[in-house]
């Protein structure tokens, strides 16, 4: 027995001391992720801008690309990177900008900010070359303001004019025999068109022709200033289909020349003055990042708050806009006497009618206290712009989609689906007639009908209100260009949704001109997550996306976030944007 004791402890003796070398050497590691070195820019660096890369309005990161060398996974913010293009503009160390100009995921209005900081950046001096092998229209709308675009030889400029196209189920739900039971207010309140309609109404068809238009034509704009090529000519190559391989973009002067790569980055050495043979230290934006100190410094405070993704009840989740999360930040900033201005960055299509009311009142009550200015993004419309329109000063760039002012519910009636489909029926009892109004199981009687139409209808009335308000105008004008129309920043301005044509960095600087202070910096919100957050969230966000997308695929993913979409909306009246407007 004495030695099986003596056996006994001595393997827990062991076990105790492997345990607390496992745990020193995991907190080594943690440590050692969470507190990186500062990687080196080295002599004669290019900066990198991939377009192909998705510029989201917060910091997307890796949260193990700190083990290696490869840090492409993590892709700064738009405003990070407009920050690392002024910084590079002045640093010693950064010769140039190679832009990688094939594909485009981002928005209009991103592709804005990108391109006047680069233009910006050009003041300096260097270079800006840009090269694809197959440029698409968004990427050369950005390449366009380099010095040299170069296209592969076997490679193609995409120069087409762009198109939308929508999804529509109505046929799919009455073969289904699913009756959507719409609700909504406003002629152009296209949300929810896909499910009443099996193609698209007149409305919406001049609402997104206009839209287009209007993106077509600073297309065009941008292009021939950049390119010195006249706009009847840019028309003409996308009227006739010009532009059918690289050497038609090369002779109607949309590209400087047809090169492979590796010549490419010869005319780069040769511009460098370094040897033929070396290899060129090109310094992604994300390495940038985090090799300098880009944000400014300062005394006094202003807080930029970053609202991307849809507005909804409750906190919501991280890449949504939770209502109890952005009034406690917008009230935390108000509290906070070192803020001397708000500044809100807003990049999304609506959502909630309550949660936008409820953000509103926020800014309204921060409003009296310090200046409050809103920055668009690539979208800030219908819920968004809600929220956003009592705001002291609203900034928009021409590629911003807003507007949209209009209310919509749904309420589908599955009784016919489930009975003759399924074989299932459903009983109860209840304590009032209306008592189970939000069901899906029967459909709503004449007065149930009224009753929610009337209450989408004081919604929409409230909000035209809140814009009236706002911005300043009479409620019979809001109500003529309300009705659920969206419109681009330029026409936002010419109506007066929106202030000024800018950027985020002009809504700063307006927010500290309106605070009366130059020495400032920036406390930006939602703060980073945690290391071990970042490392959960992404994994469980990934594994879901991708199992999802290797079953159905890339379009049949899109198709399904739209269903999921429509399910979260059921009996919740929305103030949104319509679903996914994907424009090409």
């Amino acid at each position: 027995m004495r030695g099986f004791f003596k056996t006994f402890f001595a393997a827990l003796l062991a076990l105790l001391v492997f345990t607390v070398v496992v745990v020193i050497v995991l907190m080594g590691i943690t440590g050692s992720l969470l507190t990186p070195g500062r990687p080196e820019v080295g002599a004669k660096a290019v900066l990198v801008v991939d377009l192909g890369q998705t510029y989201k309005e917060q910091v997307q990161s890796n949260p193990l690309s700190d083990l290696g060398s490869d840090d492409e996974y993590d892709v700064p913010g738009v405003y990070d990177a407009v920050r690392l293009l002024r910084y590079a503009k002045t640093d010693s160390a950064i010769k140039g900008i190679y832009i990688k100009s094939n594909n485009d995921p981002n928005g209009f209005a991103t592709n804005e900010e990108l391109r006047i900081a680069i233009a910006d950046f050009k003041k300096s001096g260097k270079f800006v070359y840009a090269y694809g092998d197959g440029i698409t229209q968004k990427a050369y709308y950005v390449a366009s303001v380099a010095d040299r675009i170069y296209c592969n030889p076997k490679g193609d400029v995409e120069w087409k004019g762009f198109a939308t196209e929508m999804l529509y189920l109505k046929g799919a739900l009455q073969k289904l025999e699913i009756e959507p039971q719409i609700f909504y207010a406003g002629k152009f309140k296209s949300a929810t068109e896909p499910l009443r309609e099996d193609h698209m109404t007149e409305a919406n068809r001049l609402q997104l022709t206009e839209l287009l238009a209007g993106f077509y034509n600073r297309l065009l704009q941008t292009t021939a200033e950049a390119r010195g090529i006249d706009t009847t000519v840019l028309r003409k190559c996308v009227n006739e289909n010009l532009i059918r391989r690289a050497d038609d973009a090369l002779r109607y002067k949309l590209v400087d020349g047809l090169k492979y790569d590796d010549e490419v980055k010869d005319e780069i050495r040769g511009r460098m003055q370094v040897d033929k043979h070396a290899w060129l230290n090109f310094v992604s934006l994300g390495k940038y990042a985090k090799a300098v100190n880009f944000k400014s410094t300062g005394k006094d405070k202003i807080s930029l708050i970053y609202a991307e993704g849809d507005v909804v009840d409750g906190k919501g989740e991280r890449e949504e806009i939770g209502s109890e999360t952005y009034r406690w930040l917008v009230r935390k900033a108000r509290f906070d006497k070192d803020v001397k201005a708000i500044v809100i960055r807003v990049n999304s299509g609506g959502g909630s009618s309550l949660a936008s009311e409820n953000i509103w009142r926020e800014i309204s009550l921060a409003r009296k206290e310090k200046p409050v200015v809103i920055s668009f993004g690539d979208v800030a419309a219908s819920g968004a712009y809600y929220l956003s329109c009592n705001a002291d000063s609203i900034f928009a760039l021409p590629g911003t989609i807003t507007g949209s002012i209009g209310v919509f519910t749904i309420i589908p009636n599955l009784q016919s689906f489930f009975k003759n489909k399924l074989g299932v029926t459903f009983d109860g009892v209840k304590t009032a007639p209306g008592a189970d109004i939000l069901t899906t199981t029967r459909p709503l009687t004449a007065g149930e009908r009224s009753f929610v139409q009337n209450v989408v209808d004081t919604i929409y009335q409230t909000f035209k209100t809140r814009v009236a308000d706002g911005r300043k105008k009479d409620l019979g004008f809001v109500d003529s260009i309300a009705q659920g129309r969206v419109w681009s920043g330029t026409s936002g301005l010419s109506l007066g949704l929106v202030d000024r044509i800018g950027t985020l960095q002009d809504a700063v600087d307006c927010a500290a001109r309106m605070a009366k202070t130059s020495d400032y910096r920036l406390v930006e919100y939602p703060e980073p997550r945690s290391f071990l957050d970042r490392i959960l969230g992404t994994y469980k966000r990934n594994a879901s996306v991708q199992a999802v997308k290797a079953e159905i695929g890339e379009e049949g993913y899109r198709t399904y976030s739209t269903l999921k979409k429509v399910k979260s909306m059921i009996g919740v009246t929305e103030t949104r944007l319509p679903f996914d407007l994907t424009i090409e």
